[in-house]
């Protein structure tokens, strides 16, 4: 039989279980260790459709307190990338300040004006192999960043933009 004092010490654990798992603490310390921490300096746009705008969180986790919202086709830029997620700043109308926004709700468009288009690549360097070709003005989801390069998809093909091929409005050419 146990004694009195352990099973209060197992009632205390399973409560700091309880705390942890009903805050979002437990989500916050995984995915600390799950993601590493990306800088990153690239601009992107709201793509999110919601009317009620796309979510500012004060940290990474989709339960963290909404700090405020920006409209579809605003400019943030980017200064962070983690996961799913990334740290956004300055955005061009709604939320001001600093928080975590959900990367699928971002995207760019391509510059490459009077060209047959921009080469995306496997790794954010232009010495790593061309995984294709996108052509120019064109609207591709942003996936992550590391440093001022921009990870996207473009159909099917995953891959790096760097900055110069990389334009962070909705409403202008960025030309």
């Amino acid at each position: 039989m146990k004694s009195p004092a352990s099973k209060l010490v197992i009632r205390w654990a399973f409560s700091c279980i309880s705390v942890m798992l009903n805050t979002g603490i437990a989500n916050q310390i995984a995915l600390a260790k799950s993601t590493n921490l990306q800088k990153c300096d690239i601009l992107a746009y709201v793509t999110d459709t919601d009317p009620r705008a796309l979510n500012v969180r004060s940290n990474r986790s989709s339960k963290s307190k909404i700090l405020g919202q920006i409209p579809i086709n605003e400019t943030v830029q980017v200064v962070a990338a983690a996961g799913d997620r990334v740290q956004i700043t300055n955005a061009s109308d709604g939320f001001q300040g600093t928080g975590w926004v959900f990367v699928p709700k971002l995207g760019l468009t391509t510059r490459g004006y009077g060209t047959n288009g921009v080469d995306l690549y496997a790794n954010n360097s232009q010495q790593s192999q061309k995984v294709g070709r996108i052509p120019a003005n064109t609207a591709v989801k942003l996936l992550g960043c590391r440093g001022d390069w921009a990870q996207v998809k473009y159909q099917d093909v995953k891959g790096w933009l760097t900055k110069e091929d990389q334009c962070g409005s909705a409403l202008t050419s960025c030309s």
